[in-house]
């Protein structure tokens, strides 16, 4: 049994060192500083996995509230206004060349003006009084039977006159200007088929 111990012995010393190399064991420093770096590791991943903070967008300051505007009540009694309103002159316009304006009776001379028709049809006519000195101006209109003549009383001024024919089969259009009178005395005012002439007393 002895001479059997030894060649076993020798064969397990044998087949010991042919084998692989043990594992080497760690000492306590080794262990605590790899468990140290595989702390320092899942907090370097914890940390990389959290969401970087986006800013807060910025929030809209509200801007003062107007104060309120004080507003004043009008009474709700009826205001009582005048039956009649007074006519209202236009203060640029100048009345003596509104055809709705004819000459007015004022206190200037006058005299008596005959408006002769010295053609063969019947005529419609304006007469204008440029203004005088005493304000006397404006339209004065007229119709005269062919060959006829009107006698009128206006003022002692500048006319200008316009006659047209009324038949249309023997059309007359005509007028005359710078027609004046400066007396008393009757003046004649001839409408002939081509002109309107003043004839002195």
């Amino acid at each position: 049994m002895k001479k059997m111990f030894i060649p076993i012995l020798a064969a397990a010393l044998l087949v010991g060192a042919c084998g692989p190399e043990p594992e080497p064991t760690l000492s306590a420093a080794d262990v605590q500083a790899t468990a140290l770096a595989a702390a320092q590791t899942m907090i370097a991943e914890t940390q990389a996995a959290i969401p970087t903070a986006t800013p807060i967008p910025p929030t809209e300051t509200a801007s003062p509230t107007p104060l309120p505007t004080a507003t004043f009540l009008l009474p709700t009694q009826a205001l009582e206004l005048p039956t009649t309103v007074p006519p209202v002159q236009p203060t640029t316009a100048d009345i003596c060349n509104d055809p709705k304006h004819l000459i007015p009776g004022v206190d200037g001379p006058k005299t008596n003006y005959r408006i002769w028709n010295d053609t063969n049809v019947p005529v419609n006519g304006s007469l204008y009084l440029s203004k005088t000195p005493h304000g006397e101006c404006g339209y004065r209109g007229f119709s005269i039977p062919k060959n006829g003549s009107i006698v009128l009383q206006l003022p002692i001024g500048c006319y200008s006159a316009w006659a047209w024919s009324t038949d249309p089969k023997k059309p007359i259009n005509v007028s005359g200007y710078g027609l004046c009178a400066n007396n008393t005395d009757k003046w004649t005012i001839k409408i002939t088929s081509d002109k309107i002439i003043m004839l002195p007393p």
